[in-house]
């Protein structure tokens, strides 16, 4: 038996050793990297990335025949002679009428197919999403030959509708998937909810639905509009008539056999150039967030 002697006798256990130091990382924490190796890279980068552009800038303020790297004094007789006596004004309203109208009809009937791929099960549902992903690697000159001949029958060469059609079913395939991908992201519940509440589909679809959808219809839209103003092929092969003609077209008239107009085409360029750079500007953040929720499910 132990006696309380005993225990008051007995000694006390041994404190913990303390846990030895971690040895330190040999790679120091990205709070700890020094400014100017991350601030570097990136200001190289923007200077190479930022010339072009400069260059461009360059030859469209500055006068002709100058060879000085900083443009003064400026001068905007470039623009004046794109806009008016080459006809770009002409060239930029039907390269707006164009977009304008590539996207509205991609986004509408996109809207219609994404709906269908995401909400219905039908037989051919997955040879048809193969077949539209097939379709992606079908380059549009391949195209040609056969839109030629549709339109032709249909009387629409010489057409800004042919080149809108075309643009349209080029764009199609991508869109489609996108917006079904980004169906799919809306949880379906919300909609039976609203059936319940005595909505048919047509309507839920537009009361709840779509509301949220915004960000997959700005991305999908931007891109099909950005697409049709940049595309030069359909345009130049569709479209004969020098006032039916795209900016696109409009800058190949500027460069001939024998010489270019440097100034002109600079001009030109920036003319092409701004419109798509404010159009990015505005939806930046509407269609990096429509292209990442368009690419969750599949």
């Amino acid at each position: 038996m132990i006696t309380k002697e005993a225990t008051a006798a007995a000694p006390a256990p041994a404190p913990a050793a303390p846990a030895p130091p971690r040895p330190h990382s040999k790679r120091p924490a990205w709070d700890e990297v020094p400014r100017w190796q991350i601030y570097l890279p990136l200001g190289i980068y923007l200077v190479f990335t930022m010339i072009p552009f400069y260059w461009i800038l360059l030859f469209a303020v500055r006068p002709a025949g100058s060879t000085s790297l900083v443009p003064w004094p400026m001068t905007t007789e470039h623009f004046e002679k794109v806009w008016t006596d080459r006809g770009f004004g002409t060239y930029f309203q039907n390269s707006v009428y164009v977009g304008l109208a590539t996207l509205v009809m991609t986004t509408l009937v996109a809207l219609a197919g994404g709906y269908a791929l995401a909400r219905f099960d039908f037989k051919i549902k997955r040879v048809f999403m193969l077949a539209l992903l097939c379709s992606q690697f079908v380059p549009g000159a391949l195209l040609l030959v056969p839109l030629f001949e549709i339109f032709a029958g249909l009387q629409m060469i010489n057409s800004l509708g042919s080149v809108i059609i075309a643009e349209t079913v080029f764009q199609l395939p991508l869109s489609i998937i996108l917006i079904s991908n980004f169906i799919k992201n809306v949880p379906y519940s919300l909609e039976e909810a609203a059936w319940v509440d005595g909505c048919g589909r047509f309507r839920a679809f537009r009361i709840v639905v779509l509301p949220l959808l915004r960000p997959g219809l700005i991305a999908v839209g931007s891109f099909a509009f950005v697409h049709s103003w940049n595309h030069f092929l359909f345009a130049l092969m569709f479209l004969n008539n020098q006032h039916k003609q795209t900016i696109p077209v409009g800058l190949n008239s500027l460069m001939s056999a024998d010489s270019v107009d440097l100034g002109a085409l600079a001009a030109g360029g920036i003319v092409a150039a701004v419109p798509v750079v404010i159009v990015f500007a505005f939806i930046q953040k509407w269609l990096i967030t429509g292209f990442s929720a368009g690419a969750v499910k599949g």
